[in-house]
């Protein structure tokens, strides 16, 4: 499972960027969801590998110090994701009993507030958009639906406001955009393509395709900052900064690959693709990158390495480095809001957070323990 923030909560859930979902909690086979004691400033939630149904990763947060509790998400079923919303007040979860349920949460307490039905199959992940759209949730499940929810007029319900049906295989992951590029999400399936769907502001969603990312299968999507790399150095003197849609994907292709959308249409931005890694690619995460020049994505892989693959500076040759080969597969990865520490979950059930030295060598800072 993962949790996941948006953008820039407000301090005091200290969330890290929208994969680092805000957090804790690990799922049981139950549908229950323990929060761990708390380990040193971080903590990462567990997610159930959608294959196989093992305890992968997910995102991690800062959080304070609290006392575990345990929250009843009432699913009958495996819990595969979680995610938190902006204001940390309410976790959205989905479930292989085909449903998401809505939980508001407060301190130690919780209640079950909704449960939306809408897919054929288990669902795999969701996702809250940012706040300044709206009450939204995104959807994904193994019946190809990408699914919309919007709050409705009465309290705690929900209806769906679009349901996308273009693709034909399970949609393994989706990713809402940065805010600052509008209402967008990002959707990679099974048929091996990725469709990125923009809301209009008549409420029509417009469709744009990368037709044959990754021909057998797209198993994660992230996206890249809004912010240009090297926007800071070079925002001229209005202040206005330059905006980018910019995708990192990864694929049963064993290949990370990096779009860029120019004139209307994705494509390819890293020539060839990056391969370092020797079985699927489980998960790919873009760092934030504060502006500066530099752009790093960090790619899982079922062969049990994680990657960090580095671009100096626009339109430079991308270069990967191993992190760590952990023996096991790596299910998923999270970097925190400043994009200096990055936490990887691997088979053992194991969270581990790295840490980039002076010398660019990567050292690993703490195991997480369950």
């Amino acid at each position: 499972m993962q949790v996941r923030p948006l953008s820039s909560p407000p301090s005091s859930l200290l969330l890290a960027r929208s994969l680092a979902r805000p957090p804790s909690f690990q799922a049981a086979t139950t549908g229950e969801w323990r929060r761990p004691s708390p380990a040193d400033e971080a903590r990462a939630c567990s997610r159930h590998n959608p294959e196989h149904g093992d305890l992968g990763v997910a995102r991690f947060r800062p959080i304070c110090r609290m006392p575990p509790h345990k929250i009843e998400t009432g699913h009958q079923d495996v819990v595969h994701d979680v995610a938190m919303d902006y204001y940390g007040k309410r976790i959205a979860t989905a479930s292989s009993d085909n449903t998401i349920k809505i939980v508001g949460v407060s301190g130690t307490s919780h209640q079950q507030l909704a449960t939306l039905s809408g897919h054929q199959g288990p669902v795999w992940q969701v996702a809250w958009a940012h706040p300044k759209f709206g009450s939204l949730l995104a959807s994904c499940g193994y019946d190809g639906r990408v699914i919309i929810w919007k709050e409705g007029a009465k309290p705690d319900e929900w209806i769906q406001a679009h349901t996308f049906t273009e693709h034909k295989s399970s949609v393994n992951s989706i990713a809402w955009a940065p805010h600052e590029l509008g209402l967008c999400l990002a959707c990679g399936s099974s048929d091996g393509n990725i469709s990125v769907f923009t809301a209009r502001a008549d409420g029509v969603w417009d469709t744009t395709r990368i037709d044959q990312a990754h021909p057998i299968g797209v198993t994660s999507v992230s996206w890249a900052p809004a912010m240009a790399p090297g926007a800071l150095i070079t925002a001229g003197a209005s202040g206005q900064f330059e905006y980018v849609q910019k995708l990192a994907s990864g694929g049963c292709d064993n290949t990370v690959k990096v779009w860029k959308l120019q004139n209307g249409n994705w494509r390819m931005d890293c020539f060839p693709a990056l391969q370092m890694h020797k079985d699927w690619v489980r998960d790919v995460a873009w760092a934030p990158n504060l502006g500066l020049p530099k752009s790093t994505i960090a790619s899982a892989s079922q062969d049990g390495t994680v990657v960090i693959w580095t671009e100096a500076k626009e339109g430079e040759q991308w270069v990967g480095r191993i992190l760590h080969d952990f023996k096991t597969p790596v299910w998923r990865l999270s970097w925190s809001l400043t994009g200096n520490i990055l936490a990887a979950s691997d088979g053992n059930n194991n969270v581990t957070l790295w840490k980039e030295a002076v010398d660019g060598e990567w050292q690993q800072v703490t195991t997480v323990e369950p």
